[in-house]
């Protein structure tokens, strides 16, 4: 009995996990819930008498460091599930911790499970950081648009001299005589939280140089992308934290659909066509790779004459640009799959 292949099924949740494990055969041989703990669960899984094949955790927050914890105390493959496709599957008015343990322990034993990668700890620590930052600048972005808002409400137009939100800009905007009383502290208000966030933003980046650099372990990969055109500190932080490994990735049009780069295809009996770009994607990311896609038309000979093609072709300016990040990710990941571009594992 103990060669009996079995496959297990977490439902993670912050305080309980519901541990489902079933057999070849598809026989439910446990499916109840514990405690989270990764020892208790592994007792529970040694008493079940068999070989356990595969453990599957659907991705969500926590779910990874348990599942790291939970390789350490056995011999066990541990896969994370795609969240996204795994809530499509789960189309079931009888929703309960019960069948989602036991689709996932059935999906392994099947060999259809939607896999993730299980990112080592410190990506995971520097995908916080990235979000940390992006998290400040949405939160500056949304401060200069409340002053915005309050000039426009009291019809006060700021010569925006050689740029919107200059410093010369700033000192105009700053106890403007032409508000009102009350708008005014609004205004000094609101510029003194934007300063706080920018000085918040420049701590924030400091500390993602000092964990990217020298012999920090994802240092090697960060100092291989700085070498590719168009990438600077931040893309390289956010192409780091997101992907990681890009030998992971068979080809570079795995590695732009994975980045969202890739049109949609919505092609229907003789009628071949694509849509826009798919959506299944980290948002973030993206919009960085996006934004490359727009410095590299302005600075880069070789895509900026691509982007030219395309427009001289009727393509709008949206879709040159996209193509551009499309195929200068794809190109990336042909630099990129050398050892050294490679996350310590």
């Amino acid at each position: 009995m103990n060669n009996v292949p079995l496959f297990v099924g977490l439902d993670y949740h912050q305080d309980q996990i519901q541990v489902c494990v079933v057999d070849q055969a598809a026989v439910v041989r446990v499916n109840r819930a514990c405690v989270n703990d990764a020892a208790v669960v592994a007792g529970l899984l040694r008493s079940c008498g068999g070989d356990v094949r595969a453990v599957a955790i659907e991705a969500c927050c926590g779910s990874a460091a348990f599942g790291e914890a939970l390789a350490a105390l056995g011999d066990w493959r541990i896969e994370l599930a795609h969240a996204g496709y795994v809530a499509r599957l789960k189309q079931s008015p009888d929703k309960t911790d019960f069948s989602d343990g036991h689709l996932l322990a059935d999906l392994t034993r099947v060999g259809y499970l939607p896999r993730v990668w299980l990112a080592p700890p410190h990506v995971r620590d520097l995908r916080q950081l990235v979000g940390h930052r992006q998290r400040l600048v949405d939160r500056r972005r949304a401060l200069k648009l409340q002053v915005g808002a309050v000039l426009r409400e009291q019809r006060v137009k700021i010569d925006a001299g050689p740029s919107r939100w200059s410093g010369g800009w700033v000192a105009r905007v700053r106890d403007n005589d032409r508000l009102s009383e009350q708008a005014r502290w609004i205004v000094n208000d609101l510029l003194e939280e934007i300063d706080h966030a920018a000085a918040k933003i420049a701590a924030v980046e400091q500390r993602l140089r000092q964990v990217t650099t020298g012999d920090a372990p994802i240092g090697p990969l960060v100092a291989k992308l700085r070498t590719i055109e168009g990438v600077g500190d931040v893309t390289a932080w956010m192409l780091a934290a997101w992907i990681g490994r890009f030998d992971r990735f068979k080809t570079g049009k795995q590695l732009s659909r994975y980045c969202g780069l890739s049109p949609r295809n919505v092609s229907s009996g003789n009628r071949v066509a694509d849509a826009g770009l798919i959506k299944a994607a980290n948002a973030q990311l993206r919009a960085v790779l996006i934004q490359a896609g727009h410095r590299l038309i302005r600075t880069d000979r070789r895509w900026g004459a691509l982007a030219s093609r395309l427009i001289a072709r009727g393509k709008p300016k949206n879709v040159a640009v996209a193509a551009v990040a499309n195929r200068w990710v794809r190109s990336m990941h042909h630099r990129m799959i050398e050892p050294v571009a490679c996350v310590r594992a």
